[in-house]
């Protein structure tokens, strides 16, 4: 190992390399789960958050979820065009800001986002389970990450 270019001894000591390691995992079970509903990570999360979202946020616009979801807004607007293509989603003219589409989840989102948040709520339990008691701490952690780091981007 070049002394002068890593930090770490050990590439498992590094939280960043360790962070990506533990994402990749679990995110394989995800995609795993969410294959038989043709649905990617990114259009479950942006439709579990839209129905999460739409009861509380009238109207909701392509930004507001971007920013819940942490997701970029490009890649928002493109994840949003295949899921209204699938009809689970509409995007309409916001009615006060020209520039901003109003979103409106489908029943059929709906539906989809009810069956697949139960599916990816169980891989969930099954993956951070083996923290045991310490889950709990582990999301406050990682919510204290976002909380500080949210802005940075």
């Amino acid at each position: 190992m070049p002394d002068d270019v890593f930090q770490f001894e050990r590439a498992e000591d590094s939280p960043g390399f360790s962070l990506w390691q533990v994402s990749s995992l679990w995110q394989r079970r995800i995609n795993a789960g969410l294959r038989p509903f043709n649905l990617t990570h990114a259009q479950f999360v942006l439709l579990a958050s839209l129905m999460w979202l739409a009861d509380n946020e009238t109207p909701l616009t392509q930004a507001q979820l971007a920013s819940h979801a942490q997701m970029d807004t490009m890649m928002t607007s493109n994840v949003l065009r295949t899921l209204e293509a699938k009809g689970l989603l509409t995007r309409d003219a916001h009615p006060t800001d020209m520039r901003a589409k109003s979103l409106t989840i489908t029943d059929a989102g709906r539906a989809l986002a009810a069956e697949t948040v139960r599916v990816v709520e169980t891989i969930d339990r099954e993956f951070f389970d083996k923290l045991g008691a310490n889950v709990q701490r582990f999301n406050q952690d990682l919510q204290a990450l976002i909380a500080e780091n949210r802005d940075a981007a």
